[in-house]
């Protein structure tokens, strides 16, 4: 079966006996494709206009075989990008970094970048709203820190602090992402009860 957009429909066996937990381990997406889902969701439904942002690109080289098989062959960066994703929510501005990680501790600062922190910073000090999404991969749990209290243990790193920010810290003062059939990961509804 495939879904008015064309995408084909994902075949979900049923869980065997006695498995009382929902198992999403094998969605087979990555965080950031199951947030454009959610995106594509929210825009078709009008609750929020949010979009990844493309990465600025130099291309260098293409290798052009035929017209229609075009190859680039060398590309650079050509600045810093700022974060992942940025759009409007119930009238607000929001801007948020969305990062996974294989540890089921810990979230390693080393996976945001100062520039970025800056940037989540700045639109703070406008009015916006910024955060981070973070995905445990191992836990298979999706959370949304607001970004102050990313500030706290990123600022503390540079007076000898911890380079992590530990998963009780996370699970304390962030909120757990339901996983949901459209939006496979609600950070609307998240923002609802944080900030209208």
């Amino acid at each position: 079966m495939n879904y008015p957009n064309g995408k084909r429909a994902i075949k979900h066996s049923l869980a065997p006996k006695g498995k009382t937990k929902t198992d999403f381990s094998n969605r087979g997406m990555s965080l950031e494709e199951d947030i454009n889902v959610t995106n594509e969701h929210y825009l078709a439904s009008q609750t929020a206009v949010v979009h990844k942002k493309p990465t600025p690109v130099q291309i260098v080289n293409v290798d052009y075989p035929k017209r229609s098989a075009a190859v680039i062959k060398e590309a650079y960066f050509k600045q810093a990008s700022t974060t992942d994703f940025n759009g409007v929510y119930r009238g607000k501005y929001i801007d948020f970094e969305a990062k996974e990680t294989k540890n089921k501790t810990s979230f390693p600062l080393s996976n945001v970048h100062q520039h970025q922190i800056d940037h989540m910073k700045a639109v703070q000090l406008h009015g916006g709203i910024s955060f981070l999404i973070v995905k445990f991969t191992p836990l298979d749990e999706v959370y949304l820190l607001p970004a102050q209290d990313l500030f706290v243990y990123w600022d503390e790193q540079w007076q000898g602090g911890r380079k992590s920010i530990p998963y009780s810290y996370i699970k304390q003062k962030g909120s757990l992402i339901p996983f949901r059939y459209q939006a496979r990961v609600d950070y609307a509804s998240v923002l609802d009860k944080l900030y209208f």
